[in-house]
């Protein structure tokens, strides 16, 4: 008699995910967690915002986040941490490229701004360390000070090489971080401009000046010359 027994299936793989991943989805929704934080904050402020809020916007139980963070203060210090390592990788990926110290300087300038658009740039400029304990702010000003030092070492580079005017290399790292963090304030993804073409604008005003012709080079020369008399007359005072 023929055997006609149906032959038993294949041994299945196991119904449970893998811990490579599982530690994906775990990532995956950690990050999901920060941003949707990160926005909040941007909204509201980080003392505005509750927990049970990002737990709302995620569709999931407060006791749910706890599994991927501890505390609203982790969650900012990830966001702002988070934020300026984007910039601090734009900056190294620049330092990889060739080109003058100015061709440089401007590609920094526009990574940086690109991440202040964005979620967690947004926190750094909005919310920033200042509410966190001391610990998390010392951290997060140490990553903000090598950013500031990538900056003024471009600059002199740029001073010494000639593609860059005669400028103090600590003014000017702050006056273009500064203009361009604003940027983060002021952005809104649902403006009349792109976040390109706001960037693009801002960059133009700070490499290019708004005083047209020669007057805008002597106005700078000038500057130039006179800070050291200006530093030598606070200094005996």
């Amino acid at each position: 008699m023929p055997d006609t027994a149906t032959p038993e299936p294949a041994q299945s793989e196991s119904p449970w995910p893998s811990l490579r991943d599982r530690q994906r989805e775990r990532a995956l929704k950690r990050e999901a967690v920060l941003r949707t934080a990160a926005r909040i904050f941007n909204e509201k402020g980080f003392h505005a915002t509750s927990l049970d809020e990002v737990a709302e916007r995620l569709n999931v139980t407060k006791p749910t986040l706890y599994y991927y963070v501890d505390s609203k203060d982790e969650i900012l210090f990830e966001c702002v941490r988070t934020g300026l390592e984007m910039v601090r990788a734009g900056i190294d990926e620049v330092a990889r490229t060739g080109g003058s110290a100015a061709d440089k300087l401007v590609a920094c300038m526009r990574a940086y701004a690109r991440v202040v658009t964005m979620d967690f740039g947004a926190c750094v400029i909005r919310v920033g360390e200042d509410p966190l304990p001391p610990d998390s702010r010392r951290k997060l000003r140490r990553l903000k000070a090598e950013i500031d030092r990538e900056f003024r070492s471009l600059i002199a580079s740029g001073v010494e090489d000639g593609s860059l005017a005669p400028c103090d290399p600590r003014i000017a790292a702050f006056t273009i971080a500064g203009a361009l963090s604003w940027i983060g304030r002021w952005y809104r993804p649902d403006g009349p401009l792109g976040a390109d073409e706001a960037i693009e604008r801002c960059i133009a005003v700070l490499a290019d000046g708004i005083i047209a012709g020669p007057r805008g080079r002597r106005q700078a020369r000038r500057a130039s010359a006179d800070a050291p008399k200006r530093e030598a007359g606070r200094a005996r005072r």
